[in-house]
């Protein structure tokens, strides 16, 4: 089985174990410092700048390795105290979709291994990468400076490839070379839940004993819910702030707009809504916040004429990505989040959306039947049919009892998790591999001192 992190790691040594005093974190394809919701930016993004954030707290230093999009981007910006992010120039700055970033690799790993060589040896305790591309670039950085590998998939081409969206294009047969090879050579795998672990021990045969269980967190300072008793007040403003209608029921999505994410899904149910329940849907509005990604970007505005063609134009608002305190406000605005993708190693959208107390209805995929606790801070609905998404919406927008208590599970659903946590948990994983590495050495040199 795979071991479980939940803040507190299982001890397997009776020794104190290191903590690691500077770790490089591989981030190739999207930069901590770009908006998530468009493009490559997601919840990925925000991962590594919250946990970067806790371990430089916890006094380790973390340097963040990513590529330039931009001639005019600094080499070196400090993004907090104790976390920098360097920009290595690798291709074209512009113009490069995800799936040609390939070809870019030697390029950015010798960008990664230029800036190790300028210090002294073992500058980098050691290496975690994120995504399958940066962990091509942790292996060889890995043999080359002898450290430790951690390696965080966020996202599998052979589960996404078994759950593909409809006109989603399935990931090419290098990707999955490509995650094969990281899984099989990393010192430890971690997984977002236990349904991600099992996947990776069973679809890439990864090692159960290299695979550790530590779930993402969510900021509770900036995602909470509105104090008690003043629920419809705080409702209405942020509505205001947003310039959403104030009367009526609320649907959100938040995310990248894509197929994969599936807001179409959204779109469709509230079009067969309109013929189930006329008088319910014409008080409701779908709000889609986010931009085009992936495949959507080939036509970005696919959704758009999608509302058109099913006469519910009307009924939908799209927004731009949210920054700060709108965020926030949205999901507060909201009666209900969905978030019906296709295939999600977690889902932040929803934790986010539970902490500021809004339900959620969530598609019952992959992280999401542990983001989302059925019945309890939301409903989770299997499979994509619109019709079915069109009962369970229409059934919990006439029900506002049911909701607000689904409301008051979800902030006590979303408190198990936080970024904390989530950052101890590492720790743990990086103490447990780092004397795993140390004992590895003292091994080898021990067998040399015999011969």
């Amino acid at each position: 089985m795979a071991h479980t992190h939940s803040g507190v790691v299982r001890q397997r040594r009776p020794q104190l174990w290191p903590t690691p005093r500077r770790i490089a974190t591989l981030s190739v394809h999207t930069s901590p410092l770009d908006q998530p919701g468009t493009g490559d930016a997601g919840g990925m993004n925000v991962y590594i700048v919250e946990v970067a954030r806790r371990l430089a707290d916890a006094g380790v230093e973390v340097e963040i390795f990513t590529r330039a999009t931009s001639s005019g981007l600094p080499s070196r910006v400090e993004m907090a105290p104790g976390v920098l992010v360097r920009h290595i120039t690798s291709g074209p700055f512009e113009g490069l979709a995800k799936e040609d970033l390939p070809g870019q690799m030697c390029g950015f790993t010798t960008g990664v291994l230029r800036a190790e060589a300028a210090h002294a040896p073992g500058y980098y305790d050691m290496i975690h990468s994120h995504y399958w591309l940066s962990g091509q670039v942790g292996l060889l950085a890995k043999d080359r400076w002898g450290v430790p590998l951690v390696h965080t998939a966020h996202t599998l081409a052979k589960v996404k490839n078994c759950q593909l969206a409809t006109g989603d294009r399935p990931e090419p047969l290098g990707r999955v070379v490509g995650e094969e090879q990281v899984i099989g050579v990393a010192d430890r795998l971690v997984a977002n839940t236990q349904v991600e672990a099992r996947e990776l021990i069973d679809r890439y045969e990864a090692d159960p004993q290299r695979v550790a269980v530590v779930e993402p967190g969510v900021d509770l300072e900036r995602f909470r819910p509105a104090a008690a008793g003043r629920e419809t007040a705080a409702r209405l403003a942020a509505r205001r702030h947003l310039g959403l209608p104030e009367q009526g029921n609320i649907v959100a999505f938040v995310g990248r707009i894509q197929p994969l994410k599936a807001p179409d899904v959204l779109l469709r149910a509230v079009a067969a809504l309109r013929e189930r329940d006329p008088a319910l849907a014409s008080q409701v509005t779908v709000v889609v916040c986010g931009g085009p990604s992936g495949s959507g970007l080939e036509r970005p505005t696919a959704l758009i004429e999608l509302a058109a063609s099913l006469g519910v134009t009307d009924a939908v608002r799209f927004l731009p990505p949210l920054t700060g305190d709108a965020l926030p406000d949205l999901y507060r605005a909201a009666d209900l989040v969905a978030v019906p993708s296709y295939n999600e190693s977690f889902g932040l959208v929803a934790l986010e959306a539970q902490a500021c107390g809004t339900p959620v209805v969530a598609a019952a995929v992959g992280g999401l039947v542990t983001a989302v606790r059925d019945g309890v801070s939301g409903v989770l609905v299997d499979g994509h049919a619109p019709d079915d998404w069109a009962q369970v919406l229409g059934a919990l927008l006439h029900a506002p009892a049911r909701r607000e208590a689904l409301a008051r599970g979800a902030v006590g659903h979303a408190h198990r998790f936080s970024w904390e946590r989530t950052a101890s948990g590492l720790l743990a994983v990086y103490r447990d591999v780092m004397t795993e590495h140390r004992e590895r050495i003292a091994a080898e040199l021990a067998l040399v001192d015999c011969l």
